[in-house]
């Protein structure tokens, strides 16, 4: 006699909250009790409780590992790129290309527009390094400095160092975060920026405009020793300093356009940079070899100096690594045992316009983040969950990737709990609570994008084609996504369009 498959269901509300509740429990406890350890083992033990919850409604081991092995799966591209974005910001490091951005850029301030020239310049460093915690460790400690020395509100420059930092960090190809919205999504690397440049770039205007008008009444001295040590610190230390050096970065604009695929583009742009470091800073074959595994290590005497060039390298993207592929697996599990669908289910299938799908998805995005402390799985769950409805509703899936970083990794910095939140608040000596009306960046692009997609604007077909902001129908190449989900939203499209 057989034996019976036991009856698979799904969770009910308390199951399906319990791993959410174990892990926001563990998380409270290391940011806010200061037990001080990474967020990896917490989100494994919620893994195993998620599990737990799973062989109570029914389903087998092999099925929940299977889910999660998926989950990694479809992000692997993303999980390959951040091994070579490592690489390549070694390179960039190790030839100089970073710390001439830094460089030429300190050589610009002016006290009478200091707020909205820092928000840019950390944008522009942001997109160089793709890492806003790297922006607030450097620049963000001597802009503070530098701040308070003008009667600035540490407040209001701590928002405008994030503004400009979490801006670059969302834009730039070389982000962890960028590439792992756009794998969960399942779309092109640089059709997700270039969806991006719809929301993001209007937002930072505004934004700078509101860092500008605050600027205005600053009062008090300038003292630009420190912007000077460190400019000092950086031309002692290379051998070679030069605008010639800001042609990699250049080259990473060209490679976006020319639309190359992402680990190729990223790849190119890192031998570069092993290129300029043998011809400007005499860097042999061997350190090439070094600088793209390990990234750069020197010491200048400086400390700003030397938080900003001792870093890159393949080595330097493993925690980041590590966690991408936890939280994918743990994404995977929950969506195996149907907690999504338990929770939420009811509220899908009565989205019905874009509006509120990309409410919805914000929402979404925010409360993972909020409860679960890391803005990884504040793009992972997300992308999991609606994806389908994207391709249902004949939207790109560039729209869902766009809809996950405006308030996804936009999110992370305003919740104190969080890895992001508690980084930021430490590195700049400012509460989360006190700079968090002040992101004007992270605050406007949601709002941006809410707005003008209830407004039938920004929206992204599946067919490539979009009305933009001034109602303007426009048509470009339909962005990357699996071809039995685009086929599947092209269909819906050409529905929607004829009526049906």
């Amino acid at each position: 006699m057989t034996e019976q498959k036991k009856a698979v269901r799904l969770p009910n509300k308390i199951e399906a909250l319990l791993p959410i509740i174990v892990l926001l429990a563990l998380m409270i406890g290391n940011y806010i009790l200061g037990w001080g350890q990474d967020p990896h083992i917490p989100v494994l033990i919620a893994c195993a409780v998620a599990m737990i919850v799973g062989k109570l409604c029914g389903i087998s081991y092999q099925e929940m590992l299977t889910g999660a092995l998926d989950a990694v799966s479809q992000s692997l591209e993303a999980i390959i790129i951040i091994l070579c974005v490592g690489c390549m910001i070694g390179s960039f490091t190790w030839c100089g290309t970073i710390p001439a951005v830094v460089y030429y850029g300190l050589q610009l301030l002016d006290p009478a527009i200091f707020l909205p020239f820092i928000c840019i310049l950390c944008a522009v460093v942001g997109i160089s390094l793709g890492s806003a915690w790297t922006v607030t460790a450097t620049l963000g400690v001597a802009f503070m400095a530098i701040g308070t020395t003008m009667g600035l509100n540490p407040a209001l420059v701590a928002g405008c160092i994030l503004s400009g930092a979490c801006c670059g960090d969302k834009f730039s190809p070389m982000s962890d975060s960028t590439n792992l919205a756009a794998g969960s999504a399942q779309t092109g690397l640089f059709d997700h920026v270039a969806a991006m440049i719809t929301t993001t770039f209007p937002s930072l205007v505004i934004a700078i405009i509101l860092y500008a008008v605050f600027g205005i009444n600053a009062t008090g001295s300038y003292d630009p020793q420190l912007a000077n040590e460190l400019s000092a610190a950086i031309v002692d230390h290379y051998a070679y300093m030069s605008p010639i050096l800001l042609i990699p970065v250049i080259l990473i604009c060209v490679v976006a356009l020319l639309k190359i695929p992402a680990i190729p583009s990223v790849l190119l742009v890192s031998a570069v940079g092993c290129i300029f470091a043998m011809i400007f800073q005499g860097a042999t074959f061997s350190d090439c070899i070094t600088m793209v595994h390990y990234g750069y290590e020197a010491e200048t005497g400086n400390e700003l100096c030397d938080s900003l060039i001792n870093r890159g390298g393949m080595d330097s993207m493993l925690w980041t690594n590590n966690l991408v592929i936890i939280a994918v697996g743990f994404g995977g599990i929950l969506q195996k045992i149907g907690m999504v669908e338990s929770l939420l289910g009811g509220l899908i299938k009565k989205v019905k316009t874009p509006f509120q799908l990309v409410l919805v998805t914000m929402i979404t995005g925010a409360f993972c983040i909020t409860t679960m402390c890391d803005q990884y799985l504040g793009l992972i769950i997300p992308a999991s969950m609606y994806k389908d409805k994207y391709d249902e509703m004949g939207l790109g899936r560039n729209m869902l990737s766009r809809t996950l970083e405006d308030c996804g990794t936009l999110w992370s910095p305003l919740v104190p709990w969080s890895s992001c939140g508690a980084y930021h608040s430490g590195i700049l000596g400012v509460s989360t609570f006190a700079y968090m009306p002040f992101v004007f960046m992270n605050i406007i692009n949601p709002i941006f994008a809410l707005v003008t997609v209830a407004l039938n604007r920004n929206i992204l077909y599946a067919d490539g084609s979009r009305r933009n902001i001034f109602g303007k129908m426009v048509k470009k190449a339909p962005a990357g996504a699996p071809a039995e989900a685009h086929e599947k939203a092209l269909a819906a499209l050409e529905a929607m369009r004829a009526g049906k």
